[in-house]
C-alpha cells in the first residue's frame, strides 16, 4: 500500500517514542510500505520542529535527515483547492494524488472531516488501526 502522511503525523510520529503514529510508523517500515512526502510538508515539519520544540538547526537537520531516508518526496502535478477551510492543508492531498498513494495518515481535523477524496482514504493512525 502506499500513503501520504502530514505535518502532524510526521511531529507525533518523531517526537513521541510510544505513540500510535510512532508504532504506526515502524509498522509500515516494517512492511516496505511506501510514504509520501512532498517538500512543502518536510518545511512545515522544520518549521514546527524550531517553533514549538526549540530544536536548533543542526538538530533539525539530523532528524530532516533521517525522515528523509524512510519517505519518497514528490513534487505534485497540479494543484486542488478541496479544503476550503484552511488551504495549507491542500499540499497533502496533493501529495497523495502524486504518490497514488491508498490513504492519507493526518491528524488535521480539516482533513479527516473530508474522510476521502478520489479514492483515497483520509484517516488518523487509530483509524487505521481499526481497519
Amino acid at each position: 500500500m502506499k500513503f501520504a502522511v502530514d505535518t502532524n503525523f510526521l511531529i507525533s510520529a518523531t517526537q513521541w517514542d510510544y505513540s500510535l503514529a510512532n508504532k504506526l510508523l515502524e509498522k509500515l517500515l516494517r512492511e516496505n510500505h511506501e510514504i509520501f512526502a512532498t517538500e512543502e510538508i518536510i518545511e512545515e515539519f522544520e518549521e514546527i520542529l524550531e517553533r514549538d520544540f526549540n530544536y536548533n538547526k543542526e538538530e533539525i537537520s539530523k532528524l530532516r535527515e533521517k525522515v528523509v531516508q524512510f519517505l519518497t518526496l514528490v513534487i505534485p502535478s497540479k494543484k486542488v483547492d478541496v479544503v476550503k477551510e484552511d488551504s495549507d492543508d491542500n499540499k497533502v492531498i496533493e501529495c497523495a494524488i502524486e504518490g497514488k498513494a491508498d490513504y492519507i495518515i493526518s491528524y488535521d481535523t480539516h482533513l479527516l472531516k473530508l474522510g476521502g477524496y478520489q479514492g483515497i482514504k483520509i484517516v488518523s493512525p487509530e483509524e487505521f488501526f481499526m481497519f
